[in-house]
C-alpha cells in the first residue's frame, strides 16, 4: 500500500493573517490524522506574503503538539540557510518532545529570491556549494557521540532524526543516492526530471545503515470538488498564484475565478501548465485516475499531496477525497 502523506504550505489568504493560516494548518493536521495520512510535512519559505510557514521548525512543534500520531517534519528545510549544528539542536529538541514522530526533509534552494537569500545567509558564495558536506555533517550530530567529540548537539547526538534529500534536479537524486538516504522529488511544481530522477536514484542508490533500499516519494497538487467544475474554480487560486510568482509579485492566496481568461498571457499560461503538469484536479472519479497513472507511472513508494485551496472548507474536503481515492486504489 501506498502512503499517502500532505505537504502544507500554510497558505495566508487574501484578507488573512499568518495566524489565521497557523490555525487552518493545525486543523488540517488533525484531519489528516484522523484520514489515515502517514505525515504533514511543511515546507520553508522566506518573503513570500501567501506562505506562512518562514520559522518551519517552530510551526512543526505546533503541529506535533496538537496531533498524536501523525509523522510531522520538514519538506524541507534549505539547509544552506542556516548551519548544520542550529538544524540538528532544533530538530533534536522536537524528536525530544515527540520522540518518533519527526521527520527532517533537506534542501538546497534558498526558498526564496536571491536578495532575501543574500539576507537569510550574509554570503552567498559557497552556501549552496557546500550542501552535500553539510548534510554528511549534519548526520554526524544526530549519530552516537564519538570519543573525543568536540562539539556535540545537545539536544541532538544519538536520536538518530531520519534525514530526507528533497530535490527536484538529477543533483538531488544523485546525492541521495550516494549517501543511502530517501528521496522525494518536487513533481507537484517542477516535474521536468521527475522520471528521470527517479531513474538515477534507484540506479544508483547506495544502501546504508539508515536504508537498505531505494524510497522515493513524489509530489502532486490535488484539487478535488464534487464536480469537475468546481475544481477547476479551485485550482484558479494556484495558478494565480504561480503566475504573481513568476511576475515577481509574489503575494496572499488569492480567491478563486471563474475563468483564467485574461489574466495571464500565453507564455504564461504555458508556463504555469508545464509546472503543474501533474496536477490532479476535479471529481473523485477524475482525480482517482489521475493518482493512478501518477502511481503507477512513477512507481513511487510515497505520494505527498499539497494543495494551495483559497477556502479552508474547500482545502479540508480535497484532502478527504484524496484520502477516499487513496483507500480505494492502492
Amino acid at each position: 500500500m501506498v502512503p499517502f502523506s500532505v505537504l502544507d504550505l500554510s497558505p495566508i489568504v487574501e484578507g488573512g493573517s499568518a495566524a489565521d493560516a497557523f490555525r487552518n494548518s493545525l486543523d488540517l493536521a488533525q484531519h489528516a490524522e484522523r484520514w489515515g495520512y502517514l505525515r504533514f510535512w511543511l515546507a520553508e519559505h522566506h518573503n513570500m506574503p501567501g506562505i506562512a510557514s518562514a520559522a518551519t521548525s517552530v510551526l512543526i512543534g505546533h503541529i506535533a503538539g496538537g496531533t498524536t500520531r501523525i509523522r510531522v517534519g520538514a519538506g524541507g528545510i534549505m539547509l544552506p540557510n542556516h548551519s548544520p549544528l542550529v538544524i540538528a539542536e532544533q530538530f533534536g529538541t522536537l524528536e525530544s518532545l515527540y520522540p518518533g514522530r519527526i521527520d527532517l526533509g533537506l534542501g538546497r534552494a534558498p526558498g526564496t529570491d536571491g536578495r532575501t537569500a543574500l539576507a537569510l545567509r550574509r554570503n552567498l558564495d559557497t552556501a549552496a556549494d557546500r550542501f552535500p558536506l553539510d548534510v554528511m555533517e549534519l548526520q554526524a550530530f544526530f549519530g552516537p557521540v564519538q570519543p573525543g567529540q568536540a562539539i556535540r548537539a545537545v539536544p541532538g547526538a544519538g536520536l538518530e532524526v531520519p534525514l530526507w534529500l528533497l530535490g527536484s534536479s538529477l543533483f538531488s537524486a544523485q546525492l541521495a543516492a550516494a549517501l543511502g538516504l530517501p528521496f522525494a522529488f518536487a513533481s507537484h511544481f517542477a516535474p521536468d526530471y521527475l522520471l528521470q530522477a527517479l531513474e538515477v536514484y534507484r540506479r544508483e542508490f547506495r544502501p546504508s545503515d539508515a536504508l537498505p533500499a531505494p524510497h522515493v516519494m513524489v509530489g502532486v497538487s490535488v484539487f478535488a470538488a464534487a464536480t469537475d467544475e468546481e475544481a477547476r474554480r479551485l485550482f484558479t487560486s494556484a495558478q494565480l498564484q504561480f503566475v504573481n510568482l513568476r511576475r515577481g509579485t509574489p503575494g496572499p492566496l488569492a480567491a478563486p475565478v471563474d475563468t483564467m481568461e485574461g489574466r495571464w498571457s500565453p507564455s504564461e499560461k504555458a508556463g504555469v501548465d508545464r509546472a503543474l503538469a501533474y496536477a490532479a484536479v476535479g471529481s473523485p472519479d477524475t482525480v482517482r485516475a489521475r493518482l493512478r497513472s501518477f502511481i503507477e507511472t512513477t512507481r513511487a513508494d510515497e505520494i505527498i499531496v499539497a494543495g494551495q485551496i483559497f477556502d479552508h472548507a474547500a482545502r479540508l474536503r480535497s484532502f478527504e477525497i484524496a484520502a477516499e481515492v487513496h483507500r480505494s486504489i492502492t
